[in-house]
């Protein structure tokens, strides 16, 4: 019932960064030959202050569908985040990301992917961003313990911006490397992200993320997590840099 409760939640609303960059490298599912999977992330906090109040709501759920042959892979995230003083909404964001991926078959170590990405942040210069945009994904260490991925992907982007009153259409790079380490007691997990994204006419026009991530699993579907987010756009619509950090602490659960 309480697992039935949590899902309930998830679906209702479909976490996000501060960033209008995020780690889809965070949300993939290893799960070999399961042919779906569907996770989700949930935290609650709520201060007072001497009567004055903040809460924050962070959801993400994250599916996934493999074709019978195991070859071709579906991927679907939505998240949200508010925070609200009661009297206004400090940040309020959203997050939808589509992905499909394609396995070699004579190439194992070797995929194809192409995504669709929508995100809002009303707290950033580009308060929306949509994009498109394919690429490849190569698993560079597959170890006991250790695997290591890296990719490079084509994207065109529409940014919008109220503040700077303008209306961006870019060509952009977009590259990843992310290691994770899990042991053999299986009593955590740790990965490290970094995305790398220039613009191909101005290369010093770029953003990065860097993200490190510690996952608990304290049963079977269920699990506690933190992780610490970093993010860097070297020039917004406004000409100047901006960047933001934050530390995350929730739970999550598996099916």
């Amino acid at each position: 019932m309480i697992r039935i409760l949590l899902l309930g939640c998830l679906w209702l609303s479909p976490v996000v960064l501060s960033a209008q960059l995020v780690n889809i490298e965070s949300k993939r599912m290893q799960t070999d030959s399961l042919r779906f999977a569907l996770n989700g992330d949930f935290s609650l906090n709520h201060t007072n202050n001497d009567g004055k109040q903040v809460t924050q709501l962070d959801m993400a759920l994250t599916t996934q569908l493999k074709s019978k042959d195991l070859q071709k892979l579906y991927f679907l995230i939505g998240t949200y985040r508010l925070i609200d003083s009661g009297a206004e909404n400090l940040q309020n964001a959203w997050f939808l990301h589509g992905r499909f991926n394609y396995k070699f078959r004579k190439l194992q170590w070797l995929r194809f992917e192409t995504f669709i990405q929508g995100q809002y942040n009303q707290l950033l210069v580009v308060e929306q961003r949509n994009l498109i945009g394919a690429g490849l994904r190569v698993k560079w260490m597959d170890r006991a313990r250790f695997t290591g991925y890296a990719g490079t992907s084509y994207l065109y982007e529409v940014e919008y911006s109220d503040r700077a009153g303008t209306t961006d259409y870019n060509h952009r790079n977009s590259t990843y490397l992310t290691v994770s380490y899990a042991p053999k007691s299986a009593k955590f997990s740790i990965a490290n992200t970094v995305y790398y994204q220039p613009l191909y006419k101005e290369l010093s026009d770029y953003r990065i993320l860097e993200q490190f991530r510690l996952d608990v699993p304290l049963a079977e579907w269920f699990k506690v997590f933190t992780a610490y987010n970093y993010y860097l756009d070297r020039e917004t619509p406004l000409n100047t840099r901006e960047y933001t950090s934050n530390l995350n602490i929730g739970i999550g659960i598996s099916l």
